[in-house]
């Protein structure tokens, strides 16, 4: 029994506790389909059912609506269930479903086309990661860029940096915004620092009416590359990122798990290698409601200044933003600053053994003619 999807702007939607369950088919998208309590699913306990393809037939010819129960959420070859106790919001933008719902044990949850986004619980590992890993590898940030980041939770972490002095975001979802600061109040703060400016739009079109050389780091807090978001992970954005950096800027990029997504996140360094001639490092942190319990950041340097992303120079201990009531860190730190570039031994293999193979595949560049050097009666060196 399917039932109807409703959507409704900006209002709360509670129901009583029911035996369905939310089910998620393909990468990391959502189907919802509604279960009795002793169904069984073949596919993901061995049998022989290619995973998804029923359920995704019968989905498209139908709406649902999401009810309390156990929330299971199927990824490639696995899945994670969180208890749903209340549905706090179901809505539709112009780009994407967002869906709100408490939890038992992570809080209240973001869930945006299908993808888990955020939790209380563990959100302070991703917002704090992919923001400090960059702030604080460079010395005195000054003006730094959001791209996505609608829940305001990068934002929150940015302001503790004093030496910030402008902060801007370019979020294309107004609803993400509204919903976050509805039922988010602890990430929707970083919206309240004055030196936020707020840019509701394409943010690559923002970027390309960005003077360039304008920001000190920008921190990309975007949406899985898939679909639409795919333009977010190819070179022709991340040029135009950095020439919108100053010279040893930095960038902070979402770059999938390392247990699923290898070959994503070689392509990825590939071609910022090709762009970010300061440097390009991966990283990864341990967020428990994402797929594998993981998640990577790409670190990126433009040519300028050194920029060394696996010592923290501008410790976030010493910033005193930081460190105020209300405002401590509750993942990050310089220790684990250093340990997030330390990566498992299957993890360097393949990356390097995907390095080897490109350099293989390049043309060999052609080498210059050698200088003949000659020494004249007078001693004078002169090169012919």
């Amino acid at each position: 029994m399917f039932l109807q999807r409703q959507h409704r702007q900006r209002k709360v939607r509670m129901m009583a506790p029911a035996s369905h369950c939310l089910l998620a088919v393909s990468r990391r998208r959502l189907l919802w389909r509604n279960l009795r309590p002793s169904a069984t699913l073949p596919w993901c306990l061995g049998g022989s059912q290619e995973p998804g393809h029923a359920l995704a037939n019968q989905a498209k010819r139908s709406t649902s609506t999401i009810q309390c129960g156990l929330s299971c959420f199927f990824y490639t070859g696995e899945a994670h269930s969180l208890k749903v106790e209340k549905i706090l919001y179901q809505g539709k933008s112009p780009y994407q479903e967002v869906l709100v719902f408490e939890s038992s044990t992570y809080g209240n949850v973001l869930v945006l086309d299908g993808i888990v986004q955020l939790t209380d619980k563990d959100e302070c590992a991703y917002q704090e990661m992919v923001t400090h890993l960059a702030l604080c590898s460079i010395p005195s940030p000054k003006n730094v860029l959001v791209v996505g980041g609608g829940d305001g939770g990068v934002l929150r972490e940015i302001a503790k940096h004093d030496s910030v002095e402008s902060i801007d975001i370019c979020e294309i979802d107004q609803l993400v915004i509204d919903v976050c600061k509805d039922f988010f109040p602890r990430l929707y703060v970083g919206y309240k620092d004055p030196r936020v400016k707020l840019h509701v739009g394409d943010a690559v079109e923002f970027l390309r009416n960005s003077p360039e050389g304008k920001y000190d780091a920008i921190i990309v807090d975007s949406s899985d590359p898939i679909g639409p978001a795919q333009e977010l992970v190819e070179k022709p954005f991340f040029q135009t990122i950095a020439r919108a950096l100053k010279p040893g800027g930095v960038l902070s990029n979402l770059a999938e798990s390392m247990w699923l997504h290898t070959h994503l996140i070689q392509d990825m360094l590939s071609i910022c290698r090709e762009v970010f001639k300061g440097g390009v490092h991966y990283a990864w942190a341990s967020v428990p409601t994402y797929p594998s319990g993981v998640i990577g950041f790409l670190l990126c340097a433009k040519e300028g200044p050194p920029v060394d992303f696996l010592t923290p120079v501008n410790p976030i201990e010493k910033i005193e933003g930081a460190t105020k009531d209300g405002r401590e860190m509750r993942f990050y730190n310089s220790e684990i600053h250093k340990a997030a570039f330390i990566l498992p031994t299957f993890v360097k293999r393949e990356l390097e053994a995907y390095n080897s193979s490109t350099e293989k595949e390049r043309p060999e560049k052609p080498t210059a003619k050698p200088v003949k050097m000659k020494v004249m009666r007078d001693s004078a060196i002169t090169a012919s």
